[in-house]
């Protein structure tokens, strides 16, 4: 048996990177899965690879997390679907890097609009389920980022916001049996590190070498990792663990 029997969970982002490979661990796990994702064809091809086990389901929602009506929809859909809702992971999210003084109001809204008005969205929506079942895991991707990044003053600041948005809902929602979690990744290899280093003309190789070499474990972390921190905080074995933000850096902040 796996830890996730007969548990549904619904992953923002999932359609790669880190969100799918959540969604895998989970699915492996014996999870079924919602792939939600603004990119409606790579959600459901998503949903078609992930390693369902027999008695659980994968299904797809395309949903912009932007939006309040379009977030209900989508949870409304994967309970309608799946018969249910234990798990949220917020993972979407975007990148509009500039430096202060050539950012946009869009470059800050956007990110803004998806990292941190998405998770509230979502965990509004969900924790409506959850306190009604009083059982409910709640985890949102932070990131390194939020101790400071040069040309991310959007993304650094919604990256801790999740941190202080993670340690509220765990005082508001611990009495109904629901755990608010965060992860903060470092260096992880996905599309969108990959892009930073064509953006700096760096190959994708070196721009690696480079990051593991200022790491004391001396590589760079992988989707998979981020998947194991969070297939141990949403399920049972974590229940006394709430509020807190779990980075997985590779000890990059020591």
């Amino acid at each position: 048996m796996g830890r996730y029997d007969g548990r549904i969970a619904v992953i923002t982002g999932a359609a790669r990177g880190i969100g799918f490979g959540i969604a895998t661990r989970l699915a492996e796990e014996g999870a079924s899965i919602a792939v939600v994702d603004l990119d409606e064809s790579a959600a459901a091809e998503a949903a078609g690879r992930l390693p369902v086990v027999e008695g659980a389901k994968a299904v797809h929602v395309a949903a912009d997390i932007s939006g309040g009506e379009a977030v209900d929809a989508a949870i409304a859909q994967v309970v309608d679907e799946l018969g249910g809702l234990h798990v949220l992971v917020n993972n979407a999210g975007i990148t509009r890097d500039s430096l202060l003084h050539k950012m946009t109001e869009d470059d800050w809204d956007l990110v803004m609009g998806v990292h941190l008005k998405g998770a509230f969205l979502m965990a509004r929506a969900a924790q409506r389920h959850f306190v009604a079942q009083k059982y409910g895991k709640i985890l949102t991707l932070s990131s390194t980022s939020a101790l400071g990044s040069r040309g991310q003053v959007n993304y650094s600041t919604a990256k801790m916001g999740v941190q202080g948005f993670t340690r509220t809902l765990g005082i508001e929602l611990g009495r109904f049996g629901i755990n608010v979690n965060a992860i903060a990744p470092g260096f992880i290899t996905t599309e969108m590190t990959d892009d930073a280093a064509r953006r700096l003309k760096l190959d994708v190789e070196e721009f690696r070498r480079i990051r593991a070499e200022g790491n004391p474990v001396r590589r760079v972390g992988t989707p998979e990792d981020v998947a194991a921190a969070a297939a141990f905080l949403c399920s049972d074995e974590a229940s006394y663990i709430t509020g807190q933000t779990l980075y997985v850096d590779g000890g990059g902040r020591l």
